[in-house]
């Protein structure tokens, strides 16, 4: 197996690439662009939520969405998962006089947050010196092409949950003795998890920037942040879960606290990993 030049000078200095990306990313003001995305990231999450499980449920059994869901909120926001799902389930019951104003919140929100991301990628890949920017109506249709991709992932996810669901009833007689197979499925749901999250990372590296992006490092920054998330995401849940009295000093505006603190290191590192894709590329354009 042949590597390109970027990827054996990567393995050969991992510690001075890591500086590098590190040093544009400070360069770019990451932290500072990362907290204005998080902030209308934030607002229109729950709105896109809702009217997500609103529009599926009439494809799949609400229940089960609902119970997909709460898993995988505990990516997002570590510990805080069931105070959203509850949050979720108020609104649902009144969902015909809310629907409005969901959509219209989340079209507002949802908007002001891919404008500040649009332009935060811009200034992470202003080496690519594309010219002619991307048309405005392109600009204002993508976060709901991303929506609508959420909405299939969510989809696909919940359907693979009640296949899974359905194999951990199961066991197989090996050895003389009949083996559980709840193990393999809770595994199983762990990795399509992952997986799916790789790909909707890398299909967002892929289209967002305006200029060429090769597949394979649209990859490389979606694997990046899904790996470094998921041992944040285990940090996290243990220091609420033993340390944090963030619900003594924020009392009702805990789940708000701890959502909008776990968005800004999840845009943090979706900055971080279009960085790794900059410098990556820079690496190329310096060896080749």
């Amino acid at each position: 197996m042949r590597f390109s030049k970027p990827a054996l000078h990567v393995m050969k200095h991992p510690a001075d690439f890591v500086l590098q990306t590190l040093r544009g990313f400070n360069k770019n003001q990451g932290m500072l662009l990362a907290g204005a995305i998080a902030y209308y990231a934030l607002l229109s999450a729950l709105p896109l939520l809702i009217l997500s499980i609103i529009a599926l449920s009439h494809f799949v059994d609400q229940a089960e969405l609902l119970t997909t869901v709460g898993r995988y909120l505990e990516w997002l926001v570590p510990s805080q998962s069931q105070a959203v799902l509850i949050d979720v389930s108020s609104f649902l019951r009144n969902q015909v006089s809310n629907s409005v104003v969901l959509l219209v919140t989340m079209v507002f929100f949802s908007s002001l947050a891919f404008s500040a991301l649009e332009k935060a990628i811009s200034v992470i890949f202003r080496h690519h010196g594309v010219a002619k920017k991307r048309h405005f109506m392109v600009s204002a249709v993508l976060p709901y092409v991303f929506a609508l991709l959420l909405c299939v992932a969510i989809l696909g996810v919940t359907l693979a949950s009640v296949i899974f669901q359905a194999i951990a009833l199961e066991s197989v007689h090996l050895f003389g003795h009949d083996w559980s197979l709840r193990g393999v499925s809770g595994m199983l749901l762990y990795l399509l998890g992952f997986l799916v999250e790789t790909l909707i990372l890398s299909v967002f590296y892929l289209v967002l920037p305006v200029g060429r992006i090769r597949l394979h490092h649209a990859f490389i920054g979606g694997f990046t942040v899904t790996s470094l998330w998921e041992v944040i995401r285990h940090i996290l849940l243990w220091y609420f879960s033993t340390l944090s009295k963030a619900g003594v000093v924020y009392g009702s505006l805990t789940t708000a606290v701890v959502a909008l603190f776990s968005m800004e290191i999840g845009a943090t590192l979706l900055l971080l990993g279009a960085q790794v894709i900059s410098e990556y590329e820079r690496l190329g354009e310096k060896t080749s």
